[in-house]
């Protein structure tokens, strides 16, 4: 079988030979073996794994996406983001890192949007306070 893993700037992993593939969805763990029938299913946040010829397991962890099996020989993955490795550990380790970093800037980015969004505000009612100076209309 091929697995095909792609972001939407990358192809993270393109891989014929795989005998065996694990994913996750809203209804739980599942295996795509060879002959499968064609599916097409959401996937949660959460690790994929597969098996090549050489017998290894292979990893990725994949935030959400679109799982699809064709003609039970063709595995696509579409998803925002995507993390490979062959260490389970590791990989763990690595997106526990991304995660982390990516909640600091998420909450920098909000914390500065309701600044810019609380300056707005405040120059809006400046402007439409007739009674306050410097306001439209008012005495100056």
């Amino acid at each position: 079988m091929r697995l095909l893993i792609t972001t939407p700037t990358a192809i993270v992993v393109d891989e014929s030979g795989v005998t065996s593939v694990r994913a996750e969805d809203d209804s739980g763990s599942f295996g795509v073996l060879r002959g499968h029938e064609n599916l097409l299913t959401a996937l949660r946040l959460s690790i994929v794994s597969w098996h090549g010829l050489d017998g290894r397991p292979h990893y990725c962890a994949v935030r959400r996406g679109v799982l699809s099996v064709m003609g039970g020989s063709e595995i696509a993955i579409a998803t925002r983001e995507a993390i490979p490795g062959d260490d389970l550990d590791r990989l763990e380790q690595v997106v526990a890192n991304r995660f982390r970093e990516r909640g600091e800037l998420e909450r920098a980015s909000r914390t500065e949007n309701l600044q810019l969004q609380t300056k707005a505000i405040r120059q809006i009612v400046r402007y439409l306070r007739p009674e306050k100076p410097g306001a439209m209309g008012g005495r100056s």
